[in-house]
């Protein structure tokens, strides 16, 4: 923070509350840049997120025809940089497209318990009485079983699908973000600025849009990055087990279910799906580590 700003803040040309949170997000950034781990990870996701963007563009050939004369090519086969499924279908075209399904089933689904549970957690913590206990023991019920059973029934009642599988993984995150957002609110909520606040006659909608909103979003965002690689590893598994996106889309998880009868002929090609999935969430994990130091700053 300059000493211009300082000056210009104490002469009132400037908010405090602005100039801090200049700050605060100044700060997050340059430790952010420091971080070559969250760097390199970020650098992974941007080329995977682009070349999945660009697939019709980069993709040599149609990823969804086969030649069953060519299958299971291996890798470096002339015209087929990545080898060839078991019904002769281009690997590096599959994986470009599938990377367009895998990236939108890990971050669609978290996006929208986000809102969900983001909303019903902060209610929760702020209001507080008879409300939070009605909205976290309707959580409770959903912790009763794990998580992953929980996608696999959800799936299974409702059938394979591209929106049945959307649907059952928001279901299942949404009571963990419910939970981050109204510990994080009731925290909050006794700080003296908020008791400040209530006294001073400002609405319930005011105090909670600044100062209770910008106070419990960079917690809330930070759990919620850290649950899009699970997102993208149980849609995998729900594929995998024929519970989630149906054949012949390209999809990772469906990908590595339809070529491990393949393994013992040519293990590279099976194990390239594993492969992006793994990258994938292991540079999500580290990228949500490295926001979560980041944003661990004090003005």
């Amino acid at each position: 923070m300059s000493a211009d700003s300082v000056a210009a803040a104490q002469a009132g040309e400037i908010p405090i509350g602005q100039l801090r949170s200049r700050g605060y997000w100044r700060s997050v950034w340059v430790r952010l840049r420091r971080d070559k781990v969250s760097v390199a990870c970020a650098a992974v996701l941007i080329l995977i997120a682009l070349s999945a963007i660009f697939a019709p563009l980069l993709s040599p050939h149609d990823p969804y025809q086969g030649n069953v004369v060519k299958r299971l090519a291996p890798i470096g086969t002339a015209g087929y940089l990545l080898g060839t499924d078991e019904l002769g279908r281009d690997m590096l075209s599959r994986l470009l497209y599938g990377g367009r399904v895998s990236l939108f089933i890990g971050l669609f689904p978290v996006f929208c318990a986000l809102i969900v549970g983001g909303t019903a957690g902060i209610a929760a913590g702020f209001i507080g009485g008879r409300t939070n206990m009605a909205i976290m023991r309707l959580m409770d019920v959903f912790y009763a079983f794990p998580s992953i059973l929980l996608a696999i029934a959800i799936s299974g009642a409702l059938g394979g699908g591209f929106s049945n599988v959307i649907l059952a993984l928001a279901l299942i995150l949404v009571p963990p973000i419910t939970r981050v957002a109204e510990s994080v609110t009731t925290q909050v909520r006794s700080y003296d600025f908020v008791e400040a606040a209530r006294a001073s006659g400002a609405g319930t909608w005011t105090i909670i849009r600044v100062h209770v909103l910008s106070n419990v979003l960079g917690p809330i965002f930070i759990y919620t990055t850290s649950l899009i690689s699970f997102s993208i590893i149980v849609a995998s598994g729900l594929s995998f087990l024929g519970l989630g996106v149906t054949p012949p889309t390209a999809d990772w998880g469906l990908m590595l279910s339809t070529l491990r009868q393949a393994i013992w002929i040519n293990p590279y090609a099976a194990a390239l799906p594993g492969l992006m999935i793994f990258v994938t969430s292991l540079s999500f994990n580290l990228l949500s580590d490295g926001l979560r130091s980041a944003m661990d700053v004090r003005l």
